[in-house]
């Protein structure tokens, strides 16, 4: 695995993308392991009752992706300072997100770096997030 360190980072420097396949499987299985019992993530009758097509992913998986995706890029020396992510349209069984990066700013101060991170799916914009890290 690569470490990347702070001197070697540049603002406007994309990260790798990510592509991660949908399932009904990791929406169940993921939102249960964080302890979303909304019907939402594992029914789907439930999910059309309330007028959704299918299952769909939750906030908490989201979150965890994004964190994944950054750390992943950086090594196991980056320390996440920060993740603030805003949802738009729901990842569904049978579609991909595309997870993609761009370093916005650095901070000499505290050696942290700044991401604009985005996942994207057939729908649109799954999630766009600001996230920090902290990088030796």
């Amino acid at each position: 695995m690569n470490q990347i360190n702070y001197a070697q980072v540049k603002v406007g420097d994309q990260l790798p993308p990510l592509a991660i396949d949908i399932s009904a499987k990791l929406i169940t299985a993921t939102a249960i392991a964080s302890r979303d019992y909304q019907n939402v993530h594992h029914d789907q009758d439930a999910a059309r009752a309330l007028g959704s097509p299918n299952i769909f992913m939750n906030i908490l998986t989201t979150n965890g992706f994004v964190g994944r995706y950054v750390t992943d890029w950086t090594g196991a020396l980056g320390v996440l300072k920060k993740v603030a992510i805003k949802l738009g349209a729901p990842n569904y069984p049978g579609d991909t997100m595309e997870m993609t990066g761009e370093v916005v700013a650095k901070n000499d101060q505290d050696q942290s770096i700044e991401l604009k991170v985005i996942g994207k799916n057939a729908v649109g914009h799954h999630v766009i997030g600001d996230v920090v890290v902290a990088l030796p």
